[in-house]
């Protein structure tokens, strides 16, 4: 078994339309050739770091935690020269280093991105502690000047980074994909790793997991150029030698080098950092009059009981204190007071909120607060399903506002905890089965009608993968076994599939820290230039840190443009929340099929339904909703109700 070599220069399929190398595969591979650890360095981006290190942990490998950094040879700050950038490779040793590390890769985006995130040496000087670095490919600093002859620049920058990170935390790192400028490269870092004492560590630039995967990669790099495999002008590596080698392998490149070997595996063991997952990690809500979280929680509450219940029974007594009960003991006093206090701002604005959405509605202190408008008594509604204390994770209250308004709530959420510590949360579009067909075929430079034709034949049912549209589709079997350009098409889009092809903004999610992000998480800035974390929402959540889903609803602003509308030519005050719900007129106008622009129910399905019930009130509507789901519809359950 390998214990001897550690592969430290590592791209995964989060270097998007680069790497193709999808993490569970990685590490499985990993594993099965013998090693005990593994790095993750992609291209300036931490995304998949969290995802590497659980599937890591869970296979028993020991992940090492990096990025290859794009440095500039000038500020950071200086946006004008696009060629002068290097790479470097940065682990992390330690739980400072990992601080550290995010925060470099979230100044790289937020500071220095032009064209790509980049850093600059006064960044990697101030934050440098716990960090090992590596001087990276034939396009890092020290060789790009070894290739252009200047040797006494070489020497130069390499004195730089010794002053830097010091002499134990830099290497010099060599590599051998049977390229010129490698050899050339490697003789002139052992001259240098000898005359200033310095370790040498042996790696492989590896993008995909078997050698066999090069094709994929390189489908993937002309998606990503949008260019075609046989344009001779595209972007491509040389050759397909940029996989996971086996320790074998790597000391067959580096027989006459066994140190370089040695010292990755030294490295991997110096890199200890830990990930906690499962613990809160709530910002502080300003409360006032000395009172605790629970204490103004309980206050709230009960000063909202008059409009709510102006006669509270027993039952509902005894709710309220059941529900704080549990709150306070789970701890989450302040995850309410936090969401009640950017509604209680919305109602104030005019902002139209939705009455509530999803499980949130079964709290009558949610109910109390003017969270949500639903009274959980009146419809038998179980608070468990919304916070359990059997199962410990984050309860989330989903809120919609009016479409055109919710950037006015997210200032405002901004405005009173702080910019730095909030941020809108990532998404990633990944590349599905129709469209990965489609984007393999367009590399490929199949015939349109070919490619159209296979991309038609896979079932448009949701999360269908291509093995399972083999399975379904005899027609599609067919032309794979019988077409061996099809069989091409599929087997590259296969290899493909679900892969990320590049990162958004969440409609919804915003996460809120209890001090700096970018001490719990990468950042970047999104298209429309939001700040957006580099994990997406379940890593968010994973990590402990507070998710809040704020949609924006069309539905809300026509409600509220409706009610200004009546306003301004009758002069009445319409309040949404106060309208009958048995009123006969509409209800006759749901049972004639005229639900177009009504929420949830104008699709053409949903409209048969209401037609076939024939609501004679709201509350018809509700198990209506509820199943309008796949489930349901194909066991002939809906049927039966309506019966």
């Amino acid at each position: 078994m390998s214990v001897n070599f550690t592969h430290l220069h590592v791209h995964t399929q989060y270097s998007l339309l680069d790497g193709a190398a999808k993490i569970s595969d990685l590490v499985a591979y990993a594993k099965e050739i013998g090693m005990k650890s593994l790095a993750i360095t992609d291209h300036g981006v931490m995304y998949g770091v969290v995802d590497f290190y659980q599937e890591a942990m869970k296979q028993g490998i020991k992940p090492v935690i990096g990025c290859e950094v794009y440095l500039t040879n000038g500020s950071r700050f200086e946006k004008t020269n696009r060629d002068g950038m290097y790479h470097l490779i940065l682990l992390a040793e330690n739980d400072e280093g990992y601080h550290n590390l995010m925060k470099l890769v979230s100044l790289g985006h937020l500071e220095g991105f032009y064209y790509k995130p980049r850093i600059d040496k006064d960044i990697l000087r101030q934050y440098s502690k716990g960090i090992i670095c590596m001087s990276a490919c034939i396009a890092g600093e020290i060789p790009v000047q070894i290739l252009r002859g200047n040797l006494e620049g070489a020497e130069n920058s390499l004195k730089d980074y010794l002053d830097i990170f010091g002499k134990d935390n830099f290497f010099l790192e060599i590599q051998d994909h049977d390229l010129e400028e490698e050899h050339t490269v490697n003789t002139e870092l052992k001259r240098l790793a000898k005359k200033y004492d310095l370790g040498l560590v042996a790696t492989n630039d590896s993008h995909y997991v078997k050698r066999e995967d090069a094709d994929a990669q390189d489908v993937l790099l002309c998606i990503q150029t949008t260019s075609t495999v046989d344009d001779p002008k595209r972007m491509k590596f040389p050759n397909d030698q940029f996989y996971l080698k086996s320790e074998a392998e790597m000391r067959e490149k580096f027989g006459d080098c066994p140190e370089a070997l040695e010292n990755t595996a030294k490295i991997a063991e110096r890199c200890n950092v830990e990930l906690s997952f499962g613990h809160l990690l709530l910002p502080e809500f300003p409360i006032p009059n000395g009172l605790s979280a629970e204490e103004y929680l309980r206050k709230l509450c009960l000063d909202g009981m008059p409009g709510r219940y102006p006669e509270p029974t027993q039952q509902v007594l005894d709710r309220l204190e059941y529900e704080l009960g549990i709150i306070n003991k789970m701890g989450y006093d302040c995850y309410f007071l936090i969401v009640w206090d950017f509604i209680s701002y919305s109602r104030r604005n005019d902002i139209p909120v939705g009455p509530g959405r999803g499980s949130a509605a079964g709290s009558i202190v949610a109910y109390l607060l003017g969270i949500t408008n639903i009274d959980p008594l009146k419809y038998d509604l179980l608070f468990e399903r919304f916070l359990n204390p059997e199962r410990v994770s984050m309860p989330d209250i989903d809120t919609d506002f009016c479409y055109e308004k919710r950037q006015q709530v997210l200032d405002y959420i901004i405005n009173r905890y702080g910019q730095e510590k909030v941020a809108q949360i990532i998404t990633f579009g990944t590349l599905q089965a129709r469209a990965a067909v489609r984007d393999v075929g367009r590399a490929l430079e199949m015939p349109y009608s070919m490619v159209d034709n296979v991309a038609k034949l896979i079932p448009r049912d949701l999360g269908i993968t291509l093995e399972r549209a083999l399975e379904a589709s005899n027609e599609l079997r067919s032309l794979y076994e019988n077409d061996t350009n099809i069989k091409r098409l599929i087997d590259l889009a296969q290899s493909v599939e679900g892969m990320p092809r590049n990162s958004g903004t969440h409609a919804a999610g915003v996460v809120i820290a209890p001090d700096d992000l970018k001490k719990y998480v990468p950042l970047q800035l999104s298209n429309e230039n939001f700040i957006t974390t580099e994990y997406d929402k379940d890593k968010i959540e994973s990590l402990g840190l507070l998710k809040m889903d704020l949609l924006g609803l069309r539905t809300l602003t026509v409600i509220g443009d409706a009610i200004k509308f009546i306003y301004e030519t009758t002069g009445d005050k319409l309040d949404i929340d106060k309208i009958p719900l048995d009123d006969e007129a509409t209800c006759s106008m749901l049972r004639k099929g005229d639900t177009q622009g009504v929420f949830q129910l104008e699709s053409g399905g949903m409209t048969k339904l209401v037609m076939d019930l024939g609501p004679e009130s709201f509350e018809d509507l509700i198990p209506l909703v509820a199943l309008y789901r796949p489930g349901p519809l194909g066991t002939g359950m809906v049927e039966d109700f309506i019966a």
